[in-house]
Formats: structure tokens, sequence, C-alpha cells
């Protein structure tokens, strides 16, 4: 028998509506039921592509022992992150507190009948493995607080209301730091202490592709190059798109790799991740010019188009998981991978060698099966047939499932993608607008902008900071591709109703009504709001009206103490300091003008275009105009290239 997940629209929610363990979706009726009967909150929190939210339901939330413990002492709510940001960002706050680290997901929250938490935990197996309470299983742990909560223990009340005192939002530091150019040196300073050698990349396992970090750089070496910088970037991109977190067969990049070498991923796909990560190689493409780059900014898009569109609206993830196997879907065994090379006509000789440069051997490189890697960026001539017979493999198999919810913030972050990608491949420009007017219709209901909604449902949860930025920078650059003034107009509004609702004296809130939240500087899955939202106001305050520039400007003096002392930890918040301290440049050109030609002229990181009606071109800063002329080409005569590798 389903339980009320049964009537959620949430895939995540679905994914748990027949376990036995009553749950309830967040609402009044589990909170009025928990203060009416005197029961424990057990809050659970997770999204339908994560790993370990499988296991955790395989383990616990589907064995009988322990959704008996539950029925009988909790009211059971299950939150899906991605659907509801604000909540999860409160009990990450809350994790982070009692734990002194970093939460995850699955989050396990444990709170009093009147919701107020007192331990916090992520993935907890069923059975206890040492006699302490980190060690306890789910089964003995949740009987144990379900027990002190209802006999009213005096101490566990006690410390959720401390809990709670800490909880409520603090005054930041007030100290202000003035922020110069010597941002960018400790930035790198703090970077190479934490760049991998051997595979590139900024940690040593699990290994993330630290979008932020990478453009960041990008910034950097645009303003000043050095090889160094140049080295640092291209052998980290060189060595995430080998194939492991890279799928080469379908295109497109999983969340992270668990190994150093990028070879061994969690199998899920974001689209964030893939939106952020076709930036980034299309960036690289620009600086370098290495054909490989735009290749695979275009496999990403491909693999977007082909796997996660529907009316023009991305879908937000597909799982890890296939038939409750992880990875089934993507990996080869040793067999199937040497029958298809002998059938695109290679001899046994030549097989040898062939599997040998996929990394396919019979013992294989995970769990027994096999990945497909690569030992060159630039694939060999005999890769495109195989790769193509290697697709027709997956075709029988069940693909994993896909989460057809459509995010604001993320869908926007893959349609910039597109968009950027138009600049060099033309055909993609239809899509990229109709994917942004599909998104505006859909999340623009009577002028109120919404977070998230099924394909074909309604939204019915109001937008967060993070919406409005990612929308925003969207619009600017739909506006810069289209010369559609209508979508900069719309970019202004997003703006405007951030300042609104999130914004105090430099401040910024990620929510504010049930849970008022602050924004992340700091960038984790994705960018965090605040420095999006910064480079919202920058891009406004240079295409349209200077006020803009003075909110990013307070902004920054906000948060510039924490920024100055620690900027690798803030990075996309680092490049729109550099940016705001050596400001913009706009190229005012007359309607029509090559966009492609605009971004090929110049190597600066921090470039604009804002047309107009006059014949001329000129090249303006935040001040004043200081070139003037009748083609781009004269209009950058005097820009230097960047160094080719």
């Amino acid at each position: 028998m389903s339980n009320r997940l049964e009537k959620e629209d949430s895939p995540y929610l679905q994914q748990h509506k027949d376990n036995p363990v009553n749950w309830y979706p967040w609402g009044d009726e589990a909170f009025a039921k928990a203060k009416a009967e005197n029961k424990a909150i057990f809050i659970s929190i997770g999204y339908s592509s994560c790993h370990w939210c499988h296991v955790m339901e395989e383990t616990v939330f589907e064995n009988q022992k322990c959704a008996d413990v539950l029925n009988e002492y909790f009211v059971s709510i299950k939150v899906d992150r991605e659907e509801r940001p604000d909540i999860d960002k409160y009990y990450q706050e809350v994790y982070m507190l009692l734990n002194r680290r970093a939460g995850g997901w699955p989050t396990s929250i444990f709170c009093t009948p009147q919701n107020k938490p007192f331990f916090a935990g992520t993935y907890i197996p069923p059975e206890s493995r040492q006699a302490s309470i980190e060690g306890m299983g789910f089964i003995e742990l949740s009987k144990l607080i379900g027990e002190k909560v209802a006999q009213n223990d005096t101490q566990l009340h006690k410390n959720a209301d401390e809990i709670q005192s800490y909880l409520k939002p603090k005054e930041h530091p007030t100290q202000a730091t003035k922020l110069t150019e010597d941002i960018a040196s400790i930035f790198f300073k703090n970077l190479k202490f934490n760049y991998e050698e051997t595979y590139g990349g900024f940690s040593v396992s699990p290994k993330f592709p630290h979008t932020s970090t990478l453009n960041t750089l990008m910034s950097i070496y645009e303003i000043n190059p050095n090889k160094e910088i140049a080295s640092i970037l291209t052998h980290t991109l060189n060595n995430m798109a080998l194939g492991g977190m890279y799928d080469l067969i379908d295109g497109g990049f999983c969340r992270y790799s668990v190994d150093s070498q990028w070879l061994v991923p969690h199998f899920e796909k974001m689209t964030y991740d893939n939106a952020l990560l076709c930036e980034v190689y299309l960036r690289a493409y620009k600086i370098f010019h290495n054909e490989n780059y735009l290749l695979i900014a275009q496999e990403i898009v491909s693999f977007m188009q082909k796997f996660m569109l529907e009316d023009n609206l991305f879908y937000s993830a597909s799982d890890a998981d296939t038939e409750g196997e992880e990875g089934k879907y993507f990996v080869y065994s040793y067999e199937e991978v040497q029958k298809v090379i002998l059938n695109c006509g290679h001899s046994k000789e030549e097989s040898k060698s062939i599997l040998q440069a996929l990394h396919v051997s019979k013992n294989g490189n995970f769990e027994g099966a096999n990945i497909i890697r690569l030992k060159e960026l630039s694939k060999p001539e005999w890769f495109k047939k195989i790769k193509i017979a290697l697709q027709e493999l997956r075709k029988p198999r069940a693909y994993p499932f896909i989460d057809k919810k459509v995010q604001t913030s993320w869908s926007a972050m893959m349609i910039k993608s597109f968009f950027e990608l138009a600049i060099y491949d033309e055909n993609i420009l239809p899509q990229a607008v109709s994917s942004l007017d599909g998104l505006l219709e859909k999340m623009m209901l009577d002028s109120t902008l919404m977070h998230s909604t099924l394909i074909n449902k309604e939204p019915k949860i109001e937008a967060f900071l993070e919406d409005y930025a990612y929308l925003g920078v969207t619009l600017i650059t739909a506006y810069e591709l289209t010369c559609n003034e209508n979508y900069l107009i719309l970019a202004q509004q997003m703006a405007n109703s951030a300042l609104e609702r999130y914004y105090d004296k430099g401040r910024w809130y990620f929510s504010r009504g049930e849970f008022t939240t602050e924004a992340d500087m700091r960038d984790s899955s994705y960018p965090g709001s605040v420095g999006v939202i910064v480079d919202l106001l920058l891009s406004l305050g240079s295409i349209l009206d200077d006020k803009y520039r003075h909110f990013a400007f307070k902004t920054l003096e906000y948060y510039s103490y924490d920024l100055h002392k620690r900027p690798m930890n803030y990075p996309y918040m680092t490049n729109q300091a550099l940016r705001y301290i050596h400001e913009d440049h706009i190229v005012k050109v007359p309607f029509e003008t090559s966009i492609k030609e605009i971004r090929n002229a110049s190597n600066y990181p921090y470039l604009h275009v804002r047309y107009h009606e006059q014949e001329n071109m000129m090249l303006c800063n935040n001040h004043n105009c200081f070139a003037n002329a009748n083609s781009i080409k004269e209009l950058f005569k005097d820009d230097d290239k960047s160094v080719r590798l």
C-alpha cells in the first residue's frame, strides 16, 4: 500500500511512495500530527539521482524493522532537496553545526515534536557497527531517540533549544577589506598548493570538475598570460575528457570521479555539471584554439538534446544506477568490445592494440567490466566507427532513471551554454532561443518566477535567489547573441526582483519566508548565488545603468574580508571581484554585428556587447570610451593575442 508520497509530483518522493515507512511530504499535516501525538520528527533529504540515497532506501527505508521503529515513534518526512533547496540549506547548516563538517546526501535529521533539530547524520546503516552513538545503526539509534522524546527527556529538549538559538541568522563581520589585484596572486598561490600534478584537478580523490576555479584561472590567464597557468588548465581539461567521468560514447559528464585519474565516476549526469563544463570547454577553445575542446562542448549539447530534452525544456538529472546496479548501462564486457572491433573490419591483431587503447581488458577497470577511456584527447581515426557500434550496444539496455523535473536555475545554465556554443555553431541558436522562451513561458506565472516543476505540470514553488541570478545572466547572453532587447529588459526585471526580495545592505539571502537562509558566497556543486547575482549586476551596470554596479560593489564590500583571506574558497566571487577591479569592456556596435567576430577579436575576459542604431563602433569601459572605428578589426587592432598551445 502506498504512503502519502503517492500524491506528490517530485520524482524523488515518488521513488519512496511504496516504502513501508509512513512517509509524509513536508507540510502542516506532518507537523500538526507530531505535536498532537508528542512524536519525534525524522526528516530525510535527498534527490532522485543520488546513489547513496538509493542505498539508504534499500537498506533502511525498505527494511521492515526500520520502518516499524519509524512508524511507532516518529512522524517521518521526505524532502527533495532539488525541489526545496531552502529546506535543504537550513538542515545542511544544522548538520554543519552539530558535526563540525559539511554534510551530504542522504541527510538524516532528528527533531523534537516542535521541529527543533538535535541530531544530524547522512547515510546510517540499519545495524550498529560499534559501541558509540556514531556507530549506532538506524534501528538502535532511532529507537533510542524515539523513546527519549516520548519520555520528554529534558536534556534532549534543552539541547534542541540551544541548537535552535545558534541557527538564527547572525550578523556578518562588518570589517571590510579593500580588494585589489593581489587577490589574483593569492588565488593562484592557493590553487597551486591544491593542484594535483599527475592527472590535473585540485584534489586527489574524489575529484570534482571545479568549473568556477577553472573559469577564474582562465580570466587570470587572459589578463596576464603565462605558460604555468596554461599548463594547469590544459592538463586538467585534457585528463577530465579522456573517458570515465566523461562519457566518450553518449557524451556528457558524470557528477565526479571517485579516483584520482577521472576514470571511475558515480555515473549520474546532472544538467548543471554539463552546462558549466560545456562553457568551460568553449572558453578554453577560444583561448587555446584546441578543436578537441569545441568537439567536447558539441558532444555535451548533443547528449542533452538526445537524452535530456522534452518540449524544449531540460530535465534535471539522470541516475547512476540501472536496475539497481551502478553503471550497468555505461560499461562493457571485454567480449562485447572485442566483437565490435572485429565487426568494424579490424583484424584480430589490430583488435589487441585497439582494446589496449580503449583501456579494455579481461579483468576490466570497474568491478570486472570496462569503462571506455582513451590515452590522448585527439581521437584515433578508427574511434568514430567503433563509437557508433558501442552506442548501438547500449540501445537495448535500460537507460538510467531520468528525473524529469525542470529547474529554473539549472535550465538557465544549460540554455546559456547553448547560446555560447551558437557563437561557433549557428545551427544551435534556434534551440537556444526555443528553450529560453519555453522556460520563460513555463516558469513565469503572472509575473512571478517559479523554481521547479515537472515537464507536464504547473509549477508550485516560487523561485529562490539562484533562479533570478542564473536566469538573469542567461538573459544577458541571449541579448548579446540575438540583439533582442526584450531579453535585456527581462534581465533587468530579474535583478530588480532579486534586489527587492533578497538584498539587505550588501548582504544576500537565498530564501525568505518559511526559511530565511543566507545565500552562498561559496561554490559547491555549482557557483554560489551571491557570485552569480554580482555577475548579473555588473553586466547590467555596464550595458544598461551604472546603479547596478553600485549594488555589486556593496556586495563585494560586505563579503570582502572572507574573499580576500581565502579567495580559493570562493572562485566565482573572486572572478567577479577581479572583474570589478579591472572593469568591463563594452563594445557598442550596430545591430546584427557578428558576435563571433567580436569575441574572436579580443582576449579580454570581461567583455560585453551593447547594440545601438549608430553605424560606428566604440570600445568603452565603465567611465569613458577610448576607441572608435568602423570595423571590429580596426577597433581591436591593439589587442594582443594569447599564446597558442
